[in-house]
């Protein structure tokens, strides 16, 4: 707690690089990245345990797997993103067509804020580690409403498919699923055993509640996969499409994430990938 408290001093000490130019007054940054690799380990919700998960797909540090720690992610530098001082490690259950698996064309994950004073946010503590929707989630709940695939692109969708979960893209679309994660911290702990509890999810106005009342990025994957017109015969390793997840184990250097939250979310401005305006 010390040192996570001297780490928060410090950051709110630090002055932000003016703004120049006219950017785009969106509090937000971004990670493109490409499918590194799959395997069928989960070092958040099995560590250690080599093959006792589902099929994931992996992107960003490309030395994920079960043994996976803090410090192994900050020990490797090779990454399937474009940002070298993004060592975290992020994945989602494979995709199936017909039983082939089906890569996303690309992932980009942004970061924001949704608070009405942006200049709140803190950055990620070093080896935050959540997870966003659920494996075990196999059918439709009202809380999942809104939060399916969808067809991005000239003519979205024009049917669906006929199990009913997927939407069938027109030619000039393809098939996207968003997962967001929650964006407020116990500022205690850097996991919890469901993996969720420790991190809650902001009000309409993005402001934390007082038992999580640490205000951190917004993190959202943006999943597009090179699928438009055939859609059929598809699901995922750990299920239907209602059991959609995504796991964001952090490992940034702390001075690159520092500049990008002060830069970009606290000024209100939208950055690059280089956390260029």
């Amino acid at each position: 707690m010390a040192a996570q408290a001297a780490r928060t001093a410090a950051f709110f000490a630090r002055k932000p690089k003016p703004v120049t130019g006219n950017p785009v007054k969106v509090p937000e940054f971004n990670v493109g990245c490409r499918i590194s690799h799959h395997n069928n380990d989960d070092p958040i919700v099995a560590p250690g345990l080599v093959g006792a998960a589902h099929n994931h797909t992996f992107f960003g540090n490309r030395s994920t797997d079960a043994n996976s720690t803090y410090e192994s992610l900050m020990g490797t530098t090779r990454t399937s993103c474009n940002v070298g001082d993004d060592h975290s490690g992020y994945w989602i259950p494979t995709l199936y067509q017909n039983g082939r698996v089906i890569d996303p064309k690309e992932v980009t994950v942004y970061y924001g804020s949704r608070l009405k004073d942006p200049s709140k946010t803190q950055p990620f503590p070093p080896g935050l580690r959540m997870i966003s929707g659920d494996a075990k989630t196999q059918t439709d709940t009202p809380d999942k409403q809104g939060n399916h695939f969808w067809c991005a692109g000239i003519g979205g969708s024009t049917g669906r498919t006929a199990d009913g979960l997927f939407p069938i893209c027109a030619p000039t679309a393809e098939l996207v699923r968003q997962v967001t994660f929650f964006d407020c911290w116990d500022g205690k702990h850097l996991d919890s055993p469901d993996h969720k509890s420790h991190m809650a999810m902001g009000d309409h106005t993005g402001a934390c509640p007082t038992s999580h009342p640490v205000p951190v990025p917004s993190v959202s994957f943006v999943i597009a996969y090179p699928l438009s017109t055939n859609t059929n015969g598809i699901s995922l390793s750990s299920g239907t499409s209602f059991s959609m997840h995504a796991d964001f184990f952090n490992a940034w250097q702390d001075d690159a994430l520092a500049a990008r939250t002060l830069n970009c979310l606290h000024q209100r401005v939208k950055c690059d990938s280089q956390g260029n305006f």
